[in-house]
């Protein structure tokens, strides 16, 4: 469905630009493909580094650690996830996402996912586990957006770690906001 919608949105900006006679597709495919580029080689290496160091943490067991910091929390807003693993998964799904890292995130938060699924007792039907977990991976708390300040930096910003307390705010609101409405929503189904 995804790929009808994006041919759907190209076709109607190509079409546009053939009406358009301001509009050089030209210039601006390749504009757009030599700044993408640049900022693949400028972000590129900030990810690979912190999956590097998501790696050797989850190895050497600081994931297992800072999961059973976070269980009694995970706990209560999860009471259904019985599953040490999916909470060691989740635990470092939220570790990337304060870190501002969601593509470091992802390959844990897939994993999580998947071991909900094992869990849930509907197939095909995403269990409270799975939607308490994907508001905090939505909206989770972000400490340290570093791809933000990758790119505030890679467009030559005066001050790309200027984001860092207005990121803070937005993210514990809507994490305050999430997992109120999670819980109201749950509450009233339980009734």
């Amino acid at each position: 469905m995804i790929n009808k919608i994006w041919l759907i949105l190209i076709s109607i900006g190509i079409g546009y630009s053939f009406f358009n006679s301001n509009i050089n597709m030209g210039d601006i495919i390749l504009d757009s493909s030599t700044a993408a580029y640049d900022l693949i080689i400028s972000i590129g290496p900030l990810i690979v580094l912190w999956s590097g160091i998501m790696n050797i943490a989850s190895k050497s067991g600081l994931l297992g650690k800072f999961s059973k910091l976070l269980k009694p929390f995970l706990r209560k807003i999860m009471p259904s996830v019985k599953g040490e693993k999916a909470l060691e998964y989740i635990s470092s799904n939220i570790a990337a996402n304060m870190l501002g890292l969601g593509s470091v995130a992802t390959p844990a938060g897939l994993k999580a996912m998947k071991e909900l699924n094992e869990e849930n007792k509907t197939p095909g039907v995403a269990s409270d586990g799975m939607i308490t977990f994907l508001i905090l991976n939505t909206s989770g708390v972000t400490i340290v957006p570093m791809t933000v300040i990758a790119l505030r930096m890679a467009y030559h910003s005066l001050d790309p770690s200027a984001i860092i307390i207005p990121s803070i705010i937005a993210t514990c609101f809507s994490t305050i906001c999430g997992l109120t409405l999670d819980y109201i929503i749950r509450r009233k189904n339980a009734k």
